[in-house]
């Protein structure tokens, strides 16, 4: 059934994989979360705050471990944590029994740390590993095909996210940490490394001043690249404006806009706008997938221009929208210009890294968004509370004008 042979057919299944646990988790995770443990606002968004500070303090330690030792060895390994953080999490309401509440709170703030530790081993190190083995020509058109897959398996993880979770909250949690296991074993058996080649340590070395080499040059090719260094803090904006766009727009629909009078609940028409979202980002990435050469730099960053003005324009349009229909048309549109530009930005920043530090500059990267999300999502929260709703999804949009300045200067570079 899997194809132990090819490192393309290999990452596309670990995509698959990644894509159904996460959307078999997170579709109804406020369900499990406030419905079942009894969660506050406050409890809630300090549940993000940890998993932003793990992903912030580890995320350049675990990318310099995979630049060192081994991608795929810190592929594998965060697997396997996330599959033990997601199932501590779902079994959370059982293990703290009917003590309190507070036993529950602290084994999900316990499963976060473990969400933030696993994620880290993978980000970055995935990449880094499949443009090592099929080269940077072929990675752009395998980034795109990879990201329809996700799409797909998204929709088969909402249905069975909503499934489990009618029989009992905290299910779709369980699945998605046997879905990490599984994913775990499979690149266990089947995934290779062929191409990457870890560090030669002299013998008076330790494992510390070896990674430590390792992070100082990861760190010496952004600081030596004023695109890169460029790229590091715009991310910082980019970041920082999608996450008060993800926390806000629902928080606007609801009280901002209103729904129409139809028999449908709240939590009928946002699984409907989910659902909608991913087949239009599915059709959307199929067409760019068969117009878009992701060959140029150039032309990539015109792709990235263009999305980005688009994603400006719509996050506008929502804030300043006069009925329903206008800002769900517009989130429909954000999420099908950002289910496109989630391949082309990452095969655009893979052409511009070194092979030996790639994974250790993809985290440096990540770190610069998980910073922004740390920092900056409040500050966009903050407008909100100052002003309104609308004035916080301005200025989310106001945050990715830079971008438009970055990816322009890149679509003139001959």
């Amino acid at each position: 059934m899997f194809n132990c042979y090819r490192a393309s057919q290999v990452y596309l299944w670990m995509k698959f994989l990644t894509a159904l646990a996460g959307s078999t988790i997170f579709t109804t995770y406020s369900v499990y979360y406030v419905a079942k443990l009894g969660f506050n606002p406050l409890q809630l968004m300090l549940i993000g705050t940890v998993l932003e500070l793990t992903v912030l303090v580890f995320e350049g330690i675990t990318g310099v471990v995979a630049d060192t030792y081994s991608r795929r060895l810190s592929v594998i390994l965060g697997m396997f944590i996330l599959g033990g953080g997601f199932t501590l999490e779902g079994s959370a309401v059982w293990l703290a029994g009917g003590t309190s509440q507070l036993s529950a709170y602290v084994l999900v703030l316990g499963a976060q740390l473990l969400f933030g530790l696993g994620w880290t081993f993978i980000s970055g190190a995935d990449t880094a590993w499949i443009v090592d083995e099929v080269g940077e020509e072929e990675a752009g058109s395998l980034f795109m095909r990879s990201r329809r897959l996700s799409l797909a398996a998204s929709l088969l993880g909402i249905g069975i996210s909503v499934g489990l979770s009618t029989l009992m909250p905290n299910l779709p949690y369980l699945a998605g940490g046997a879905i990490y296991f599984a994913a775990g074993f499979y690149l266990l058996r089947c995934m290779r490394e062929t191409k990457f080649q870890s560090r030669n340590r002299e013998p008076q070395d330790s494992h510390l001043r070896a990674m430590r080499n390792t992070w100082l040059e990861g760190a010496a090719v952004v600081r030596s690249s004023p695109l890169l260094i460029t790229m590091v803090f715009v991310t910082l904006l980019e970041s920082a404006a999608s996450e008060g766009y993800d926390r806000l727009w629902q928080v606007h629909l609801i009280n901002g806009i209103g729904f129409p009078d139809l028999p449908l609940s709240m939590a009928a028409w946002f699984g409907l706008i989910g659902a909608a979202e991913t087949l239009l980002g599915l059709l959307a990435v199929h067409f760019a997938e068969r117009r878009i050469d992701m060959g140029g730099e150039r032309k990539l960053s015109a792709v990235l221009l263009l999305l980005t003005a688009v994603r400006i324009a719509c996050i506008a349009l929502l804030a300043l929208s006069p009925s329903f229909g206008f800002a769900v048309s517009a989130v429909l549109i954000t999420g099908m210009a950002a289910s496109v530009a989630e391949p082309v930005y990452a095969s655009w920043l893979n052409r511009n890294l070194e092979s030996r530090s790639r994974a250790t500059v993809l985290s440096m990267v990540s770190q610069s968004d998980a910073l922004g999300q740390t920092a900056g999502g409040p500050v966009v929260g903050w407008v909100g509370s100052r002003f309104s709703i609308r004035a916080s999804l301005l200025a989310a949009s106001i945050l990715l004008l830079p971008l438009l300045g970055v990816f322009g200067r890149g679509s003139r570079k001959r």
